[in-house]
């Protein structure tokens, strides 16, 4: 769906301004630019987009969004690329912006966090969490669900690895794992992928 033009998540092809992993809840993107703030929404770009120039984009749009409701994608991106003074190079000038812009409409971060919680909860005592993030945000989360869950934690050698009421215990089996030169020249988008592995234990 990332890849539909229908569904807004691409400059790539003009489309809808939507941007919802689920289309029919919530509100759009072009929902929520209409009614953010310039403070609010450089917040967003800069948190989820990791964008330097965050302030100055975020002006922008809001005055563009006063000129007339930005509901398209090319509409969005050609605001955000004449917005950016200096271009990153093989990184098109929206990518940071479309990034956080479909973080904030989907409440990933949140959703991701309770995904783990209910993941661990079905899996049987052997097998495996594989879970892959392309975003530092995300990936923190991971790393602080798999630590906090395993037996990295201190306990006493004299009792059993967290055996007690959570029954949420996991061992680290690998990670952080990083993409080869060979596997981003075939698929772009897993240069900012990173893979780690817990195993459940109880």
């Amino acid at each position: 769906q990332l890849d539909d033009s229908r569904r807004g998540f691409s400059f790539g092809h003009d489309g809808p301004l939507d941007m919802r992993m689920d289309n029919e809840s919530g509100f759009t993107a072009a929902q929520w630019i209409a009614a953010v703030s310039t403070r609010e929404l450089a917040e967003v770009i800069r948190a989820y987009g990791d964008e330097r120039f965050a302030t100055r984009i975020a002006r922008a749009v809001v005055r563009e969004q006063a000129l007339a409701p930005i509901t398209t994608t090319k509409r969005l991106a050609e605001i955000i690329a004449r917005a950016k003074p200096v271009w990153e190079k093989n990184l098109h000038p929206a990518t940071r912006c479309f990034q956080a812009l479909r973080i904030v409409i989907n409440d990933e971060l949140d959703e991701l966090k309770l995904g783990l919680r209910q993941a661990v909860k079905v899996l049987r005592s052997g097998g495996r969490l594989v879970v892959i993030s392309f975003h530092s945000l995300e990936d923190r989360i991971v790393k602080r669900f798999i630590r906090d869950e395993s037996q990295e934690r201190s306990t006493p050698r004299s009792l059993p690895p967290r055996v007690a009421a959570e029954g949420l215990t996991l061992k680290r089996v690998c990670g952080p794992i990083k993409p080869t030169v060979e596997e981003i020249a075939r698929n772009p988008r897993a240069r900012s992928a990173t893979l780690r592995v817990a195993e459940k234990l109880l």
